[in-house]
């Protein structure tokens, strides 16, 4: 069959998953949009799950386990699939950021990723473990998908990085002054790279300030745009130009109304000398 995407079902449970629904689908002789309209969906939303694109609801499952008479099979797997750490609509952002020209990032409260120290990552994830909002697995996960993410960025040609950290990222303490103190010298580590910008959005800027949640907007090689943004539950990537256009015209404010490199750094760099 032309264009049919190998599938390694070692790779990750969305893998599984995807595998195992093109089995069954095979074994039927199916094709994936007759799938899709038995199932009440689109051939393209079945590809998407089979290659591991976009991980599978309980709904889909349901289903799926309703038209293939698999009984809760599909559904008991989806659940292993929704028990990762990564959240629906993450991978989907993955997938474009390695492809990304431009990265323009926002964060409250905490280090970006792409910007996190190894100690301060799992800092941060460890915090969660403990707090019972994911497992030990799902931390490793985490961490493991964060180092890939942050060395695809050595890439060839480096995407231009643009963050803006509210002033709460570089003031609230995690991890103890010492991985603090790394993570701020790796804030001006990064400031000083040929292919970044970073500003810090001052807890003045008060009501002015343009966001009220993280986002990222990410410039492909076609000069389009896409942005992601996370709820405590889900992930979405947004490809529709009548939601973005708002995005990057506020984001544009941000960058206006933010402190310049120069006083940001000056900033992180006093925090650092006070930081035990």
């Amino acid at each position: 069959m032309v264009n049919r995407k190998e599938l390694d079902p070692e790779e990750s449970p969305s893998a599984r998953f995807g595998q195992r629904l093109r089995q069954l689908r095979d074994e039927r002789g199916w094709t994936q949009d007759e799938l899709g309209t038995r199932m009440g969906c689109t051939g393209t939303h079945v590809s998407a799950v089979e290659t591991g694109r976009r991980p599978p609801t309980q709904r889909f499952a349901a289903n799926a386990d309703r038209v293939l008479g698999t009984g809760d099979r599909l559904q008991r797997q989806c659940r292993a699939v929704r028990h990762t750490a990564l959240l629906e609509g993450f991978p989907d952002y993955v997938a474009q950021e390695v492809r990304a020209v431009e990265i323009r990032l926002f964060e409250l409260g905490i280090i970006p990723g792409l910007l996190q120290t190894p100690e301060y990552a799992a800092a941060v994830t460890r915090g969660e473990v403990l707090r019972g909002a994911s497992t030990e697995q799902q931390a490793e996960e985490r961490l493991s998908k964060l180092l890939e993410r942050q060395a695809s960025l050595e890439r060839t040609p480096t995407p231009m990085v643009h963050a803006v950290l509210d002033e709460s990222c570089i003031r609230r303490p995690v991890g103890g002054p010492d991985v603090m103190a790394a993570q701020l010298d790796r804030l001006v580590e990064f400031a000083g790279l040929p292919s970044t910008i970073l500003q810090v959005a001052p807890y003045a800027l008060g009501e002015r300030r343009a966001f009220h949640l993280p986002v990222t907007l990410l410039t492909l090689p076609d000069w389009s745009y896409v942005a992601y943004a996370e709820s405590a539950l889900q992930g979405r990537l947004e490809r529709d130009t009548r939601f973005l256009q708002p995005l990057v015209r506020a984001y544009h404010q941000l960058q206006a109304e933010a402190m310049p490199q120069a006083a940001s750094v000056a900033m992180i760099e006093q925090l650092r000398k006070d930081t035990p």
